[in-house]
């Protein structure tokens, strides 16, 4: 390649990172990405976080100007590109290099949860479509989450996530089991009204929730115009919980523990004081919350699982 191939860059990249995700690998692959992503025949700008919200904050602002926007970071850093864009007005392709503690948007799309493979699909420049969720004035990329293990992903310790990776959330959650208590809702699902005692609930647009629950043989499609809501039925004895463990072990939707719906929209109204995980992140408290499909919002840049290439259209 001589000089002059080497100085023209056709397109524009807009590089988010955030150091600190995960165990901040993220550090040892900074040249990679962005040789990477020259290769490919971008010019690329790099912007680096330091606080919470600047992710959204630069995709809001500065988005709208490039042609692919890649964020590194976790999929809470994910979470803010998208809601950044959104909120500036021009959907652009997004690029993900997942460096966060468990990368569920990643594993439950069967894409690349290693730096490396996740740059190398970036790069190629193949893209899919992707629904995204709409959460009051917030947006989630993969699951809104209330209930049991919900709070976790805000509550435990950054270096204890960093040392022990998903294990940090179980260590958790068990030694904080008070907190699993039935929580009464009301929950409407395109017209359809749900009530009783939950333990946990989420709406997703995802083929696994939490590595707990496979979704993937439930006609889930992530580019359908539809979210899925599970609901998790409390148990009110240890016969109960036995047979919960069960279902959810065996992913059997057919028991009355589980609950699966695929809807457009879904309106739930809260007891005081809950509050719902966006992707991870705390997001406040509504007295109602109603949550919507943003159907085929995200073109994301490398969402091709392993072994296919081209752009679902």
């Amino acid at each position: 390649m001589d000089q002059k191939e080497v100085l023209h860059f056709p397109k524009r990249a807009l590089f988010v990172v955030n150091p600190v995700a995960g165990r901040k690998t993220i550090q040892k692959y900074l040249s990679d990405c962005i040789r990477a992503l020259m290769d490919a025949g971008y010019l690329v700008t790099t912007m680096v976080t330091s606080a919470r919200g600047e992710a959204a904050q630069y995709a809001r602002v500065y988005g709208k100007f490039y042609d692919l926007v890649v964020c590194a970071g976790g999929d809470g850093t994910l979470n803010e590109t998208v809601t950044g864009l959104v909120h500036g007005g021009r959907p652009v392709p997004v690029g993900y290099i997942p460096c966060g503690t468990t990368n569920d948007f990643c594993a439950s799309r069967g894409l690349p949860r290693d730096i490396p493979g996740a740059i190398e699909h970036v790069a190629s420049g193949t893209r899919r479509i992707y629904d995204i969720g709409c959460f009051e004035d917030q947006y989630f990329t993969n699951v809104a989450l209330f209930g049991a293990f919900s709070w976790m992903a805000y509550t435990t310790d950054q270096e204890r996530k960093n040392r022990l990776g998903y294990g940090a959330y179980v260590l958790d959650g068990m030694r904080d089991l008070s907190r699993l208590k039935p929580i009464h809702m009301k929950l409407t699902a395109d017209g359809e009204t749900l009530e009783d005692d939950y333990l946990l609930g989420a709406v997703s647009n995802a083929k696994s929730l939490g590595g707990f629950l496979d979704l993937s043989g439930q006609g889930v499609e992530l580019a359908d115009g539809l979210l899925e809501l599970v609901l998790v039925k409390a148990p009110h004895s240890l016969t109960d919980l036995d047979q919960l463990v069960r279902c959810v072990v065996a992913n059997d939707f057919s028991a009355p523990w589980l609950t699966l719906r695929h809807a457009r929209e879904i309106t739930v109204c809260n007891p005081p004081e809950l509050q719902w995980s966006l992707d991870g992140e705390q997001s406040g408290f509504y007295e109602t919350a109603h949550i919507r499909v943003l159907p085929r919002f995200l073109e994301l840049q490398g969402g091709e699982p392993r072994g296919k290439t081209g752009k679902e259209s």
